[in-house]
């Protein structure tokens, strides 16, 4: 029976075929083992097979896997649209060892989605095919659920609806398995990744996840594509346009020598520095480079003297709004680096002399151009503001993932959700516009938090403890930036996301309280609301509010063995009147008024003050109400009297 095993072994480490394992059973059997080895002896065959079935599954990932990572630096090419998009479906059908593969964009003005590129058809499925956004099939189906969905017997499969177009395209070809994957781009659908086989076929999940991962690298690389073609026509616009203006000058063939070497720079695929060097030449100034974070990615002169960023941070919405530069009141000029809504980061240009007309262009075209470098160097990353948005939005409604799934989703966008955050939503004066949703996304990212635009505030989803703090920090950069009253509500911390959705709601309801009670302009936390606060939380913290409110006192009276919340209560009872409560404590009046000169020592001048006061009764209440319902709580009973 060893002898067996180690034989077992000896066929795994050759990787010999599942038949060889049968092999030694049957000679085992014929060499006249039997009983319970034989039946140790089948087990192990069964196990190695196991295991032989576990490595050809795991080698079968890591060739996909390979080949992933192959299309992935074939898409990093610079392509046209059209070019791209036979690569992509020319990729996909060799991916999975498929028949067929097309793209198709969405014309919502159509009201169809029409196929782009395609590879491995016969005739049916030509370019400019129109498929209607409602009819159904499989791409119906994925884009309805924004994920793969796939068939592997179309014509056979009445789990869908089904579209008699399609239909007629799947009969021509003979297709059997269809797959489609939805290509989207910052919450908005751009078409679909169909890949089909003329067998049936089961897609496994790991044949899924590499399909969905293609998608994902094609929608970057469609994104790159499109942005590097608009980039190329407005390069042609403005070099015809500085042609006809300035023909004769040097300025205008310096710029547009500087227009083609930036773009042979893209196309070589040199890094931001080399790029940043190139353009400070026609730019004639001091260039920064930065990320969305506000961090230098290059700066071949070294940084600027003397920047203000708060100004700079104001300009930068305009510009990101308008897709313009702007200047700063300093004469600093600030150009948003873009890839649709999503802002990947921030030229800043200090010229030496008062920038021209051309310099301008020229710090627009820098911005569009390295847009395109940053897309190429990172890949995904344009679509991870995306992800963050939609996983906020998760957040907020009450997330149905589990403590494991949103560690994961928290671990992929680099967040820390396990340390404590706070939620503050922002409301203001006129609403959210362009300029108010930019900052947020901004301002998010340089704290490492979360935004997302709530009717007519924004939340932030931002790390610390100090929600009131947080919030007026908050609060005073949007009103600079705006010029105008900002409201806001916090509420936290809170160090669990499945409690995130219940602190928005308590944000919300300070943001209500301090708006109906001080008007526009003001912030509050449910601390700093006080007894009002209190009320307004779902999870009133009592312990918290007494604590705040008279705590120094009731730690005085257990450290000095005095009376000096009974005084309090006394005199209060007595309608503030030192000598009634005298009275009713029978102490000299004197001694009274020494312990109220103590209280106000510990509490501050305010304590007697209306809106203070009221909040100290209530306060001693709750701890005369404590003490009745839990007699082991802290006491201010003591053990002598000391005036």
């Amino acid at each position: 029976m060893v002898d067996h095993a180690y034989e077992m072994l000896e066929l795994l480490n050759r990787e010999a075929p599942a038949a060889a394992f049968d092999e030694v059973v049957r000679k085992a059997r014929e060499s006249g083992l039997s009983g319970e080895d034989l039946v140790q002896l089948t087990r192990a065959r069964d196990q190695s097979l196991g295991i032989r079935a576990l490595f050809v599954r795991r080698q079968q990932r890591e060739a996909g896997l390979a080949a992933l990572v192959d299309t992935a630096r074939d898409l990093t090419l610079p392509y046209d649209l059209d070019e791209l998009l036979k690569v992509i479906t020319r990729r996909a059908r060799l991916l999975l060892g498929l028949d067929m593969a097309w793209v198709s964009f969405d014309d919502l003005e159509e009201g169809c989605s029409r196929v782009r590129s395609a590879d491995g058809h016969a005739s049916a499925l030509t370019i400019g095919f129109a498929i209607p956004l409602t009819g159904g099939g499989v791409g119906r189906r994925a884009a309805e659920g924004s994920a793969p969905f796939w068939s592997a017997d179309y014509m056979n499969d009445a789990s869908f609806h089904h579209s008699p177009i399609i239909d007629e395209v799947v009969q021509a070809e003979g297709l059997h398995a269809v797959m489609a994957v939805p290509l989207r781009h910052a919450g908005a659908s751009l078409g679909a990744l169909y890949v089909a086989d003329r067998n049936v076929r089961h897609f496994t999940p790991d044949e899924v996840s590499l399909m969905s991962s293609l998608a994902d690298l094609a929608t970057v690389a469609i994104e790159k594509a499109r942005l590097l073609e608009q980039t190329r026509y407005e390069v042609e616009e403005l070099e015809q346009d500085t042609s006809r203006a300035l023909d004769s000058s040097t300025t205008a063939r310096q710029l547009r020598e500087t227009h083609g070497r930036l773009l042979d720079l893209v196309l070589q695929g040199v890094g931001l520095g080399s790029l940043a060097a190139e353009a400070v030449k026609g730019l004639d100034g001091t260039l920064v480079v930065r990320d969305a974070a506000g961090r230098t990615l290059a700066c071949p002169a070294g940084e600027p003297p003397d920047l203000d960023e708060a100004e700079i941070r104001t300009v930068l919405l305009d510009a990101h709004t308008d897709r313009q530069p702007r200047s700063t009141s300093g004469g600093v000029w600030v150009a948003s680096i873009a890839a649709g809504d999503e802002m990947l980061g921030t030229l800043v240009l200090t010229p030496r002399e008062p920038a021209s007309y051309l310099q301008v262009q020229l710090l627009a075209l820098t911005a569009q151009v390295t847009a395109v470098v940053l897309l190429m160097e990172q890949g995904m990353a344009a679509a991870e503001g995306h992800m963050r948005d939609e996983f906020f939005q998760d957040l907020l409604r009450g997330t149905s993932l589990s403590p494991v799934q949103i560690a994961e989703q928290s671990r992929r966008l680099a967040l820390n959700l396990d340390e404590p955050h706070v939620i503050v939503i922002a409301r203001p004066e006129g609403g959210v516009q362009g300029r108010v949703a930019a900052w947020a996304a901004s301002y998010a990212n340089r704290h490492h938090g979360l935004k997302s635009v709530d009717g007519d505030g924004v939340v932030l989803l931002l790390p610390g403890t100090e929600a009131g703090a947080i919030a007026r920090a908050a609060s005073k950069e949007l009103t600079e930036v705006l010029g105008r009253p900002v409201t806001a509500g916090s509420a936290g911390p809170v160090d669990n996301p499945s409690d995130v959705a219940r602190m928005r709601q308590e944000a919300r309801r300070c943001l209500d309280a301090v708006t109906a009670l001080t008007g526009a302009g003001s912030t509050a936390s449910p601390e700093e609301l006080g007894f009002l606060g209190v009320l307004l939380s779902e999870k009133p913290n009592i312990d918290r509010f007494i604590s705040d409110t008279i705590g120094p006192v009731l730690d005085y009276d257990d450290q000095q063995y005095t009376e000096l919340i009974r005084t309090m209560e006394a005199y209060f009872a007595s309608a503030n009147s030192p000598s009634r409560a005298a009275e009713s404590l029978h102490v000299h009046p004197n001694t009274v008024s020494r312990r109220l000169e103590r209280i106000t020592e510990i509490l501050g001048e305010d304590w007697q003050k209306p809106t203070q006061a009221l909040q100290v009764q209530l306060a001693l209440q709750l701890q005369r109400t404590r003490q009745a319902l839990s007699p082991g709580r802290r006491t201010t009973a003591p053990r002598h009297t000391i005036g």
